[in-house]
């Protein structure tokens, strides 16, 4: 999915600031990917640059530092925007997860860090499924559609959160049994010659 046209969908919704459009897809489309600002920003200036949104400067009483920057979808954008949505979408499934991709390489090195890093996951995976709960609830008026993403959210970090409780459980019970083996023994079970 395209970053360009989140922001456009999202910009049909309300005029949002960068910071805002930022927050506003890790909290509620983290499950699909993730940004920073290093994309934000340029594509809102591309955006701009194409005439697909505009943007005003906008003065916060009470507020020191520069005028805020707020983006607001065009006729223009609200155009393209719907002749991405008449495309037929990309077929593939993309899960883009940082600690997976460490969690894969964690026999390269030392089981008690990995256990560690996995425990520290497990209470990641926690907060972020009450977080989606509480969105769950916020969104059950805003359509069929935010909903069914708002409950796939759900559904999805409930099967990663009992993955990592099975893969805990089960590196654990072979941290136990390998505790019981005897050097020669354990070298063999690893191929080791």
């Amino acid at each position: 999915m395209s970053l360009k046209y989140s922001i456009l969908g999202l910009l049909h919704y309300k005029p949002m600031h960068g910071y805002r459009l930022k927050e506003h897809i890790e909290r509620n489309f983290g499950h699909m990917w993730s940004i920073n600002f290093g994309q934000i920003y340029p594509n809102l200036k591309k955006l701009k640059a194409e005439g697909l949104i505009s943007m005003h400067e906008e003065v916060c009483k009470g507020e020191k530092g520069p005028p805020r920057k707020l983006y607001t979808i065009t006729e223009a954008g609200k155009q393209v925007f719907q002749a991405w949505l008449a495309e037929s979408p990309e077929g593939s499934m993309i899960l883009r997860d940082p600690f997976l991709m460490r969690f894969v390489f964690f026999g390269f090195g030392e089981e008690a860090h990995a256990i560690d890093h996995i425990e520290e996951q497990l209470g990641v995976y926690e907060k972020e499924l009450a977080r989606r709960y509480s969105n769950l609830n916020r969104w059950e008026h805003s359509g069929p559609y935010v909903k069914l993403m708002a409950d796939l959210g759900v559904r999805m970090n409930e099967v990663f959160l009992d993955w990592l409780k099975h893969a805990h459980r089960e590196l654990l019970s072979s941290r136990r049994d390998n505790a019981t083996l005897t050097p020669a023994a354990l070298a063999e079970q690893k191929n080791i010659p």
